[in-house]
Formats: structure tokens, C-alpha cells, sequence
């Protein structure tokens, strides 16, 4: 069975990977988190989005595509299923735990007695 497709990046994200090599070029030497937030800045400065928007919504539309794709191929329904059950047991296990205490808690207050 194939994998999940991948969730599609944002305008921003695709616009950071294309103009990444040019910060760095800019600035020698820019440590990974200032090229982010140098593009972050450069991002929000950014006057017309709408290619990278565009580009954007159409990796969303071939996501969905995908997606559907993908779970028409019987990929999504047990997967999601078995998901959510192991979400559920993991907090059905620590009130267990605290039920345990409580009632070495409850022994404690008889010994007191």
C-alpha cells in the first residue's frame, strides 16, 4: 500500500525554498534560523504574492487529488481508524495509573482509621 501523500507547502514555503540560495548569497555566513527570518521579513515585504499563491493552491489541488486517490485505493479508512483507537487508549491507560493511587490513597486513609 503507498504512504499518505504529504500535506503541500504554503505560498511562503515555496517561496523560501526558491529564494533560500539568494539570501545566502546576500549575506555570507547567515546562520539556518536568520535566513528564515530574514525571509520572513522579505516575505511580508513582498508587495505581489499571487504567483507563489497560485502555485501554492495548485500543490493543494493535486494534495486533495491525491488524498482521494489514495483512500479510494482503501488507504485512508483503516489507517484513520486505527489511528483515532490508539489515541483512545492512551488516556484509558492513565486513569488506570491514577485509579491505583486512589485507592493505595484509600488503603492508606483505612490504616489510618
Amino acid at each position: 500500500m503507498a504512504d499518505k501523500p504529504k500535506r503541500p507547502l504554503s505560498a511562503y514555503m515555496l517561496w523560501l525554498n526558491s529564494a533560500r540560495e539568494s539570501i545566502k548569497r546576500e549575506n555570507p555566513g547567515i546562520k539556518v534560523t536568520e535566513v528564515a527570518k530574514r525571509g520572513g521579513e522579505l516575505w511580508r515585504a513582498m508587495k505581489d504574492k499571487s504567483e507563489w499563491e497560485a502555485k501554492a493552491a495548485k500543490a493543494k489541488d493535486d494534495y486533495d487529488r491525491a488524498v482521494k486517490d489514495y483512500e479510494a485505493n482503501g488507504g485512508g479508512g483503516g489507517g484513520a481508524a486505527n489511528g483515532t483507537a490508539k489515541k483512545r487508549s492512551k488516556p484509558a491507560k492513565k486513569p488506570a495509573k491514577k485509579s491505583k493511587k486512589d485507592d493505595s490513597e484509600d488503603d492508606d486513609d483505612e490504616e489510618s482509621e
